[in-house]
């Protein structure tokens, strides 16, 4: 096993290519920023109508691809980047944006129903919302090496994509219902987040924060300060709500266009 692992290590090592952090909103942040979304909506638009047997072939492509990238992160960072013993539990792959790995690959699965509608509902909202926000406040996203840094911004990026074909495909509702139905398993998630964050808390050391619900603080801008002077929980309280508020422009836009559309 030992031997095995070693290979492996020296394997990725040829692609630990180093770099020079990127500057927030420097060369590469924006030119990335512009061709991705440009990329991301033409796609989006030219595949919008799509059968059933093409979305099913989208999703899982994307699923698997986003499959096959995390375990490439994981390997990365656990033989290459950080060897330490114990486990880096900071990239723990139960984060909002990492969602559609998941969803991706059930949903090709799934007959049309209640479940299958939520995390379509999901996807164009929630998750949207994740892939671009990241954009903005890139922190997240930026690494020391250049595969892991086109990961993690090809990542998001996928986010978009999906969120918006998902949005223009019509595949995602447009009804109080689908925002319902979203947000109800935005809240399952969170819930299923505590849960993981409290059973792997003394694991981790107390870093655990998947879904930045806690007991761990918020990190994210503005909800860190929150939870400095107030508590994690207090923290909680504010961010659930304005995430739900923020994912709900994103439902609105699409619930415009799916009645402009309906109209002509």
């Amino acid at each position: 096993m030992n031997a095995f692992l070693e290979t492996l290590r020296r394997l990725l090592a040829y692609t630990a290519w180093e770099m020079e952090v990127p500057k927030a909103y420097g060369p590469l942040h924006l030119s990335f920023m512009v061709i991705g979304f440009t990329l991301a909506f033409f796609l989006a638009w030219r595949l919008r109508n799509v059968g059933e047997r093409g979305n099913r072939a989208i999703m899982l492509t994307i699923g698997i691809f986003l499959l096959v990238s995390e375990v490439y992160k994981q390997l990365m960072y656990e033989l290459v980047v950080e060897p330490e013993p114990g486990y880096r539990w900071g990239i723990f792959p139960f984060q909002l944006c990492s969602i559609p790995m998941y969803f991706c690959l059930i949903v090709p699965f799934l007959k049309p129903g209640r479940v299958r509608q939520c995390m379509y509902d999901f996807m164009m909202t929630y998750n949207l919302l994740g892939g671009f926000l990241a954009f903005f406040e890139p922190s997240g996203l930026l690494h020391g090496h250049w595969t892991l840094t086109l990961h993690a911004l090809v990542w998001h990026m996928m986010l978009v994509f999906v969120g918006v074909y998902i949005g223009l495909s019509g595949r995602g509702g447009i009804e109080k219902e689908n925002y319902i139905g979203a947000t109800v398993t935005f809240l399952i998630l969170c819930v299923i987040a505590f849960a993981i964050n409290c059973a792997f808390w003394e694991i981790s050391e107390r870093q655990i924060n998947m879904f930045f619900v806690g007991p761990a603080n918020n990190t994210v801008i503005v909800y860190s300060s929150i939870a400095e002077y107030c508590g994690w929980y207090v923290a909680t309280a504010v961010y659930i709500p304005t995430v739900a508020i923020a994912a709900l422009i994103f439902f609105f836009a699409f619930r415009l266009y799916g009645k402009k559309c309906r109209r002509t």
